[in-house]
């Protein structure tokens, strides 16, 4: 990890750079404002030995599907992962774990799922970035999805093959609904992502989730490729009978080459390392669970 020269520690501003901060990118530069913990201390992942870039994936859209790329940059061609970010955006973290993965022999790729309807990442009211986050539905969200694959897909730096998805809390749910879609997947990773649909508002309260749209418990029997589930015993937005509730449907559909993981300890986002729920001990298993996932389905 990296730490900056505090004496009291690092503090949130440390991390809140301005999009204008790097000419010409297209992304915000600093860490979800709403989530940055006062305490943060996230990994920082150099950019030696690899190719960075920012693209706009033509997709019959005026403004394209804005993606970040990181890949090794020593000629050859790679499997790629699309790296699915969390309801904040693409914003430090999610790039940060895109080299990662670049460093671990990949192309990773991290489409703006919510460019449309605007950038979550330096919102602090959280009514506000649910108003973006709900604009996102579910096909649009596939067909985006499906878009980077045939973008990643047709690059003459990636593999022939089947490629991987990881997702975060809402990226985590992206992961299992593509795997259940998309045959050119060959594995996904999900962490803490929503499994059940939500609970009905209260009345009086409004109505934020989607109407009628599937999630992960009813498409387990449609997987085309393993999912590793990585979840926290003290999630209480993901609440283990949740996580019951899909294992058993896994089970009912003989899905025996996926697989999900209870952190007992953990919290939701306990591996967002810029988050107060960040748990390294169990981010580096579920990290170190990950990649022998992925070598194990994309590279064997």
């Amino acid at each position: 990890m990296n730490y900056l020269p505090r004496p009291e520690g690092p503090q949130p501003e440390d991390f809140k750079l301005s999009r204008r901060a790097a000419v010409g990118s297209m992304f915000f530069t600093g860490y979800a404002a709403y989530a940055l913990g006062a305490e943060a201390q996230p990994i920082t992942t150099p950019e030696d030995g690899l190719t960075i870039s920012e693209v706009v994936i033509p997709n019959g859209e005026a403004k394209g599907l804005p993606a970040y790329v990181a890949r090794p940059s020593a000629p050859g061609k790679y499997p790629a992962v699309i790296v699915v970010n969390e309801i904040f955006g693409i914003h430090a973290y999610i790039k940060d774990v895109a080299r990662r993965w670049a460093r671990q022999g990949y192309v990773a790729i991290a489409p703006d799922y919510f460019h449309r309807a605007g950038d979550p990442s330096q919102l602090t009211d959280y009514a506000d970035i649910r108003k973006i986050v709900a604009q996102a539905r579910h096909e649009q969200v596939m067909g985006d999805t499906e878009t980077t694959l045939k973008w990643v897909s047709a690059q003459g730096f990636t593999r022939k093959g089947k490629h991987g998805i990881t997702g975060f809390c809402w990226g985590g749910t992206v992961v299992w609904m593509a795997a259940a879609r998309f045959p050119q997947i060959g594995a996904g990773a999900a962490f803490y992502g929503r499994l059940v649909p939500p609970a009905p508002p209260q009345p009086g309260q409004p109505v934020t989730a989607e109407p009628n749209r599937p999630y992960p418990v009813d498409v387990a029997k449609d997987l085309k490729a393993p999912v590793l589930g990585l979840y926290g015993g003290k999630d209480k937005g993901i609440p283990l009978d949740s996580v019951e509730a899909m294992r058993a449907a896994l089970k009912a559909a003989g899905k025996t080459d996926s697989e999900i993981i209870v952190y007992p300890d953990a919290d939701h986002g306990f591996h967002a390392d810029y988050r107060p729920t960040y748990k390294a001990d169990d981010a580096a298993d579920a990290w170190k669970r990950s990649t022998e996932w992925f070598k194990k389905h994309l590279k064997a």
